[in-house]
C-alpha cells in the first residue's frame, strides 16, 4: 500500500513539473459558476467539492444547467482560449475582420472548430456590431463574437 502511494505522490510531481495547465479543470456544476474565474488549487477543489456534494455537475450535464451541455461539450473552455487570443490580439483581429481575411481568423475559426472562410464572413459582415466603438473591450468582442456565430 505504501508503494501505491510513493508512486501516486511520484507521479503528481512529475505532472506538475511538466508545466501542463488544463483549460478548465472543473467542467460545469454550481461550484465551477460559484468559483469562476480564479485560479490555484484552493478555489478548484472548492468548485469540485461544491459540484460532488451538490450534484449539480451531474444535475447540469442532464438538464442543461449551471453552464453544462446535455450534448457533451465542455463549455467554457473554447470560450475562455478565444478570449484570452482576443485579449492579446485584438488589434489585429479588429484589422482582420474589417478585411474579411487574414491570421487572425483562421485562428479563431480552428479554435471554433469552423470553416475558415465561413467565420471570416460572418467577421466583416458584423464588424459593427463587434466593434461599435474604439473603446471596446476583449470581453464584449469575444461574447459578441459568439453571439453570431450562435445566431
Amino acid at each position: 500500500m505504501k508503494k501505491f502511494y510513493v508512486l501516486s505522490a511520484a507521479a503528481a510531481m512529475v505532472f506538475a513539473a511538466s508545466g501542463a495547465e488544463a483549460v478548465d479543470s472543473t467542467g460545469c456544476g454550481l461550484g465551477s459558476m460559484a468559483w469562476r474565474g480564479q485560479s490555484g488549487p484552493v478555489p478548484q477543489v472548492l468548485a469540485v467539492t461544491t459540484n460532488g456534494l451538490t450534484g449539480s455537475q451531474t444535475f447540469g450535464i442532464t438538464f442543461g444547467t449551471s453552464g453544462c451541455d446535455p450534448n457533451g461539450r465542455i463549455t467554457g473552455g473554447t470560450q475562455r482560449m478565444v478570449f484570452h487570443f482576443i485579449e492579446n490580439n485584438m488589434e489585429q483581429y479588429a484589422l482582420d475582420a474589417a478585411r474579411g481575411e487574414g491570421e487572425t481568423l483562421d485562428t479563431i475559426a480552428g479554435m471554433l472548430n469552423m470553416d475558415k472562410n465561413v467565420f471570416a464572413e460572418k467577421s466583416q459582415q458584423n464588424f459593427a456590431a463587434i466593434f461599435p466603438n474604439e473603446n471596446v473591450d476583449a470581453v464584449y468582442v469575444t461574447t459578441k463574437i459568439f453571439e453570431i456565430i450562435k445566431a
